[in-house]
């Protein structure tokens, strides 16, 4: 089934999961299960999916070029009433530092606030997850409050903090227009101009 325009972002798409996806995202589990708690929360890819609970907003993450699955977001906690919703992302291991969950949570957002009409996303993060933390503030949400968690770790107790981005502040940081690409084929490569090897020859010596 072909990908929306919208649902197309500058490194992933997202589709539907399907079946034969199933392998790929128990074995994402059982990775993360052992690396610790995913970029939002404790998400776990095939629970999500076959929990049931979550929204029908519920994607693999795929690469635009390799068409590899690298991973699942589905939005969560979905009240149409308050305009609010949140999401769940993981990233496999070996997929994770390319770049892949910012565009894959640029893409949900975009989706869900200017296709679906939602107000509010919110997220919980533990305190420790600071490379999550980091994430989010880039892609400009704010810290709202902090929650203490009730299990203890290590004997201290560890917080779940609260960030927020509006739909008028998603707009403010990033273009409406969709993001629309012409298909690459396996053997792309980007064009130089003629000039090319002149210019790098003179800048290398």
């Amino acid at each position: 089934m072909p990908v929306p325009d919208h649902l197309t972002g500058r490194k992933v798409r997202l589709r539907e999961v399907g079946t034969r996806d199933r392998r790929a995202l128990k074995s994402f589990d059982r990775d993360a299960a052992r690396s610790g708690p995913s970029q939002v929360g404790d998400y776990r890819h095939w629970g999500a999916h076959r929990s049931g609970t979550a929204d029908p907003a519920h994607f693999g993450i795929e690469t635009l070029l390799a068409e590899r699955l690298v991973g699942s977001i589905c939005a969560t906690g979905v009240d149409p009433v308050t305009g609010r919703f949140s999401y769940g992302i993981g990233v496999a291991s070996q997929h994770q530092r390319c770049g892949y969950a910012s565009d894959a949570i640029t893409t949900l957002l975009r989706h869900m606030f200017w296709h679906r009409g939602f107000r509010t996303c919110e997220v919980s993060i533990y305190s420790g997850n600071l490379a999550s933390l980091s994430l989010h503030g880039v892609l400009g949400f704010r810290e709202e409050h902090r929650l203490p968690d009730t299990e203890m770790v290590r004997g201290k107790v560890r917080y779940l903090v609260q960030m927020g981005i509006t739909a008028e502040e998603f707009a403010g940081r990033h273009p409406r227009a969709p993001v629309i690409r012409a298909h690459r084929g396996r053997h792309w490569r980007a064009r130089r101009g003629q000039h090319w090897g002149e210019l790098a020859g003179r800048t290398s010596g």
